[in-house]
């Protein structure tokens, strides 16, 4: 089986699958023209974030079999339309969790400490303790939108952190240490809100005006998860306004955004989608391609 591995992923899981009787190539700078030209010549293919698995290039490939992305979502890739093509389209769910979540709770208490604003201040040489009065984020109420895995392992560290954990998703009947509730239950109780679900045609957009008019005053929001489900330019009203205290991005509905018009807020904090962005969650992410790819070719 010859697989073409079209972003960044570790040498060593590499080697394990080429050790297994792949034949794989390691392009992890093969441009969108290339791929449509070269692709047809694999069965196989594992992206990331960089590269999009969309309908005119899965239909320029009949000779594929199967798609890897190394991540939790599959947005980048028109995966129902590769399926009904007969390619078995596969993810690494549980490898990015915990970085993600940990990037969401350091984010939670950036917010509630204004650190981001404190360390600009101090590099200035200013000496300003009386302007970054916080809040501890024990005691609070986080709201989850979406109690999948990276919101299972977010809900942990809040609640060791002190903090009541209650959350909405439609496809979840149980979660321990967590109350479920409707969407209007949590918008209105949440003290912090953290977004957890994929980017869905249903989840586009469903954070709007309707929903932070819904929300307490003074409500922080962290979006860890895809840019596209809050709307921002609803957000941004929300933020101007004060009705949203503080937020903190790591996904954006264009990336890199056109309109930065968000992160030039001083209640805004963000970053470029390196929520999976550690060594430990790529090496994670790395194995389980490797171990997915070997199983698939061994049934082939």
């Amino acid at each position: 089986m010859k697989i073409i591995i079209c972003d960044k992923t570790e040498n060593e899981y590499i080697e394990q699958m080429r050790a297994a009787g792949l034949t794989v190539d390691a392009r992890d700078d093969i441009t969108p023209e290339q791929l449509m030209v070269e692709l047809p010549n694999y069965d196989g293919m594992v992206v990331r974030s960089r590269t999009k698995v969309r309908q005119p290039l899965i239909d320029a490939c009949p000779n594929l079999k199967v798609i890897v992305r190394g991540g939790a979502g599959l947005d980048t890739i028109d995966h129902e339309y590769a399926k009904s093509k007969g390619i078995a389209v596969m993810n690494t769910p549980l490898a990015n969790s915990a970085s993600v979540a940990e990037l969401t709770i350091g984010y939670m208490l950036m917010l509630a400490r204004s650190l981001y604003q404190a360390v600009a201040s101090i590099k200035t040489e200013k000496w300003d303790k009386k302007s970054f009065i916080g809040d501890e984020i024990g005691g609070k109420t986080l709201g989850l939108i979406g109690i999948g895995n990276i919101g299972r392992e977010t809900a942990k560290r809040a609640i060791v952190m002190g903090m009541t954990v209650i959350a909405y998703d439609p496809y979840v009947k149980e979660a321990d240490g967590i109350t479920l509730v409707t969407l209007d239950e949590l918008l209105a109780q949440s003290d912090y809100i953290s977004l957890h679900l994929p980017k869905t045609a249903e989840s586009t957009g469903m954070i709007g005006a309707e929903q932070f008019a819904k929300m307490k005053n003074g409500v922080r929001i962290v979006n860890c998860a895809r840019g596209g489900i809050v709307d921002e330019n609803a957000l941004y009203d929300a933020l101007t306004s004060g009705k949203v205290a503080g937020a903190a991005l790591d996904v954006f509905a264009e990336e890199p955004p056109t309109d930065w018009k968000l992160m030039k807020l001083d209640n805004v904090i963000a970053s470029p989608h390196i929520g999976a962005s550690t060594k430990e969650a790529q090496a994670r992410v790395g194995a389980e391609v490797a171990e997915k790819l070997i199983a698939f070719a061994k049934k082939s």
